[in-house]
């Protein structure tokens, strides 16, 4: 029934589409092709006509933007005009705009861009108006925009359409004008601060300056293999040899990870570096950019995000990495003095690592664990393990730890800072440290960068360096949900997966009517049946469960594993880990009903409880094996029983 329904509404598009290309043939005809228009001289945005209607009534404007609505009644009419600062009534009748240009209006559709002009007045209803004295079609639209009451609200067809969600959805183009201003505010304030603006390469053959795996490529003129920079960090500390004493780069950055809701693999990372200061200089520098930004942009220092309250005005915390894990998790560090004591302690508080990790490694994964949610209200997280650290000062004091920051708000890592190491021989002392890990397994670790170290040598001044992640910036400002909705055009899985050119095409395309898939199964192996048979009772004990997942992400220094937070219809989040990040990204299961068994008793994963078990299909096919979790109907509710 419900194909039948979705085939007449497509039937009904489909026919709507075909009647506006049939009037644009009819405006081309008669030497009214829309498209050949080249320029509209507007002199008022609406926003400004409602603004300053005590000074604008009776004047003459002209406006232009997308008709959003029409209502047409007779002799005269009402439309809606939405342009870059909002939306304009307009009153557009026969004896005022003449009869030809009123029949041409009444054949106007919904998304059509017009050019609108007339005197602005305010109707019986106290609404601002502009009364028309012509409207001219300047841009004809042929699709259809979504429903008005219902609008777009479909997640992955908002990201993928963009200027469709702009168009329908006014708070999402106000979170992008507001990440604007944002960027303008750290301009403006770095400016002030006597920092100079640069730009530095994408292309790199060492992605360096941070622990993350490079998209690579290959440049055919040079037949160079090349990669994708993972940080700024190294050219720009260059530029500190070079005498350039303050300077800030604001740029794409790319890293071959997984997608969830707070991580995008290209991403806007800003680092500055400042000559003969330290991290403390960074701390300073960090509270007053963030107190100016939010004062700039929001016209408070004051912020909520999802009902946290928290206040920039104030001065940010400070504490060690130590005292943080003293004080959330009951470990002193300071009593550990062997790496065999660390693993202990990680193993008696159900905390996985790896054979390569050393003390301060697992010092970091006790604050991780323990720590990073309880770091609500501006903080700044100081001196890190050296082992994790591999470009930063080490204190004189105690050279088992840096002078490095991590800044934090809503448990989230809002920027990363250093005292940065200048001494060249450390530095390649670390270096080779990054090269061993790396033949080890550990593909996020850094190679030796012999122009960077040669720079060095030459000889940079004490510096104080940081990294700052915009877009998780603009998502505290703006009240964003997921780094998607602060990226105008996020990162998306393709159309059907193998062939870009038809999946781009089917992005903006019509939906045709689906023809049967036809599967070739002939390649695929599956698993033996079992010959021994389970006792009814003991199969009927396994609760199998519909559930809804409402949140997915990659598990941090996992390869494999993803975290599922699901609606099992108790009410309550049900946390469920599955080994499956080869198949699937996390972004597609969003919204997904699956069938998982709730009745298994919790099983630790990366210190993780993992209450449950998904269901997927596998099989092997040439020599590899293929999974498919078991997706049922969105219809069925969560919590329902499988029989």
């Amino acid at each position: 029934m419900a194909t039948q329904q979705n085939n007449g509404q497509e039937q009904d598009l489909n026919h709507l589409r075909k009647v506006r290309r049939e009037k644009l043939a009819e405006l081309q005809a008669n030497g009214q092709n829309p498209f050949e228009i080249t320029k509209y001289d507007v002199t008022h945005h609406s926003q400004e006509v409602k603004d300053n209607f005590d000074e604008l009534e009776g004047k003459h404007v002209v406006l232009a933007g997308r008709m959003m609505s029409k209502r047409v009644m007779g002799k005269a009419s009402f439309c809606n005009v939405q342009d870059l600062q909002g939306n304009i009534q307009s009153y557009v009748a026969r004896d005022s705009i003449g009869e030809e240009e009123y029949k041409a209006f009444k054949k106007m559709d919904i998304g059509d861009i017009v050019g609108l002009e007339g005197e602005v007045f305010k109707t019986k209803t106290g609404e601002i108006s502009i009364h028309a004295s012509a409207v001219k079609l300047l841009s004809k639209s042929l699709q259809i925009l979504p429903e008005k009451f219902h609008g777009l609200t479909n997640t992955d067809t908002r990201y993928r359409q963009r200027y469709v969600d702009l168009i329908m959805n006014p708070e999402v183009k106000d979170t992008f004008i507001k990440r604007s201003k944002i960027l303008t505010a750290i301009r403006k304030y770095l400016g002030n601060e006597g920092f100079m603006e640069v730009e530095t390469p994408m292309l790199v053959q060492n992605a360096g300056g941070a622990a993350a795996r490079p998209f690579e490529t290959h440049f055919n003129a040079l037949n160079e293999n090349l990669k994708l920079r993972i940080s700024l960090e190294l050219y720009l500390k260059r530029l500190i040899v070079g005498g350039l004493e303050r300077v800030y780069e604001i740029g794409r950055v790319f890293r071959n990870e997984g997608l969830d809701t707070r991580h995008n693999p290209e991403f806007t990372l800003m680092e500055l570096y400042q000559a003969y200061t330290d991290y403390h200089g960074m701390m300073d520098l960090t509270e007053n950019l963030y107190r100016f930004v939010a004062q700039e942009v929001l016209g408070t220092t004051q912020i909520v995000y999802k009902g946290i309250e928290m206040d920039l005005g104030k001065p940010f915390e400070r504490i060690t990495m130590v005292d943080a894990v003293k004080k959330y998790a009951g470990v002193d560090w300071n009593e550990v003095e062997t790496l065999e004591q660390a693993r202990e302690l990680a193993k008696a508080h159900n905390l996985e690592f790896e054979e390569r990790h050393k003390k301060g490694d697992i010092l970091n994964l006790f604050f991780e664990e323990y720590v990073e949610e309880h770091l609500l209200q501006p903080t700044f997280v100081m001196d890190h393990p050296v082992e994790i650290s591999p470009l930063t000062k080490k204190k004189p004091e105690n050279p088992d730890y840096v002078e490095r920051f991590e800044f934090f708000m809503n448990g989230w890592e809002m920027a990363n800072a250093y005292s940065e190491l200048n001494d060249p021989i450390d530095q390649r002392e670390r270096f080779k440290a990054q090269e061993e890990l790396l033949a080890q397994g550990d593909d996020e670790a850094n190679t030796t960068d012999e122009d960077f170290m040669n720079a060095l040598e030459i000889g940079m001044p004490p510096t104080g360096g940081i990294g700052f992640g915009i877009d998780r910036m603009c998502m505290l400002l703006t009240g964003a949900e997921a780094i998607r909705d602060v990226l105008l055009f996020p990162t998306m899985k393709s159309l059907g997966g193998a062939d870009n050119k038809k999946d781009q095409a089917a992005e903006s395309a019509p939906v045709e009517e689906k023809k049967e898939e036809k599967i070739d199964f002939s390649k695929v192996e599956i698993e033996p049946l079992f010959k021994e048979f389970v006792d009814f009772d003991t199969f009927s004990k396994s609760d199998f469960r519909a559930v809804k997942v409402k949140e997915c992400v990659a598990v941090p220094k996992s390869k494999k594993l993803l975290q599922f937070t699901l609606d099992d219809g108790t009410g309550e989040d049900r946390t469920i880990l599955s080994g499956i990040h080869a198949y699937y990204e996390p972004e597609e299961l969003v919204g997904k009903t699956l069938i998982a068994i709730t009745n298994l008793p919790p099983r630790a994963m990366m210190g993780i409880d993992s209450c449950g078990m998904l269901l997927s299909a596998i099989h092997e096919e040439e020599g590899e094996e293929k999974l498919h979790l078991l997706m049922v109907d969105n219809h069925i509710p969560a919590g329902a029983k499988l029989y």
